[in-house]
């Protein structure tokens, strides 16, 4: 059986949470290696369209990939800059182009609901399910689908 993070023997799942166009959205913390303000970007020419660029984290090269494009999102107002979610990947570290980063959430794993098919299909597979909280619901991301850029990538609505 597949776990989101290893507080799930307690019944607990922890993500890291952020904002996209206004919606609130949350990846497994244990893939998170770090969360740092808007950094310089140098555009990579003929890249798709997901990706904004190169940011330089302390002497590491990172691919700096826009979740807004990536899910189909409307385009950042101008003047706003993202945030960077820093993740771990396979093939080393990704960072997420957000708008705001928020908290560390602790739920009840008992509260996961997988995203109905509507919403599957249309992000492909990227939000995997949803938390209702209090005050909103937490759509979950799958990292490793999100910044597969080789996957079809999901058309603006």
């Amino acid at each position: 059986m597949t776990t989101t993070t290893t507080a799930a023997d307690s019944g607990t799942a922890q993500y890291a949470t952020f904002f996209l166009d206004g919606l609130y959205f949350g990846i497994a913390v244990l893939s998170v290696q770090e969360v740092i303000r808007h950094q310089e970007m140098t555009p990579v020419p003929l890249a798709p369209a997901v990706v904004r660029g190169l940011i330089n984290l302390r002497g590491q090269i990172v691919t700096a990939l826009d979740l807004r494009s990536r899910l189909g999102l409307t385009p950042r107002p101008d003047g706003e800059l993202p945030m960077n979610v820093v993740v771990r990947t396979p093939d080393g570290a990704v960072s997420l182009l957000v708008d705001e980063i928020d908290d560390v959430v602790e739920v009840n794993a008992a509260q996961f609901e997988q995203a109905p098919e509507t919403v599957r299909t249309k992000v492909d597979g990227l939000v995997t399910g949803v938390y209702k909280l209090p005050a909103r619901l937490l759509l979950i991301l799958d990292v490793e689908r999100t910044v597969d850029i080789n996957a079809r990538h999901v058309d603006a609505a």
